[in-house]
């Protein structure tokens, strides 16, 4: 049985709202994970970068793999619509698309919070890097997991 949340519309209708959504969505994530990718390009170019320690450097490439991988996820859609256009597959695409935002929403926070641990780590010094990677750790959990599950609880309650 399918989701009824007392919109009148057709299951393409739904999907092709779902998709623009989506899309929407692509677009923010798009643009924060470009900055962060710029940002941690242009580093490697900088005359400190040689200054970094083995492990800064390891997260440093743990960090380009994740935003490459974060660009390559949140992609993923746009190529199977384009791969599956006028196929009739949009609910397809859709399902496919939310999966692929999940996971580049995971890889995205884990993104953030990197970038943000490895400069207070070369900054002010690993511990530094730990206690913020807690902090920002914590309050993404919160914001992006917890949150949300509190309220889809509160209005599944609604329903019943």
């Amino acid at each position: 049985m399918a989701f009824d949340d007392g919109r009148d519309e057709t299951r393409e209708e739904r999907a092709d709202r779902n998709w623009g959504e989506a899309l929407q969505e692509l677009r923010v994530l798009q643009t924060g994970t470009q900055i962060l990718t710029g940002f941690l390009l242009a580093l490697a170019f900088q005359p400190a970068f040689s200054d970094l320690t083995e492990g800064q450097r390891v997260l440093y490439l743990v960090l380009i793999v994740l935003a490459a991988l974060s660009t390559i996820v949140a992609l993923a859609p746009v190529a199977l619509h384009r791969v599956l256009f006028q196929q009739r597959a949009k609910a397809r695409v859709v399902a496919y698309g939310h999966a692929a935002l999940v996971t580049a929403l995971i890889t995205v926070a884990t993104l953030v919070v990197g970038v943000v641990a490895f400069v207070f780590d070369v900054v002010l010094g690993v511990d530094a890097a730990w206690v913020v990677l807690a902090c920002l750790g914590a309050t993404l959990l919160a914001l992006w997991v917890v949150a949300p599950l509190v309220i889809r609880r509160r209005l599944g309650n609604r329903r019943s």
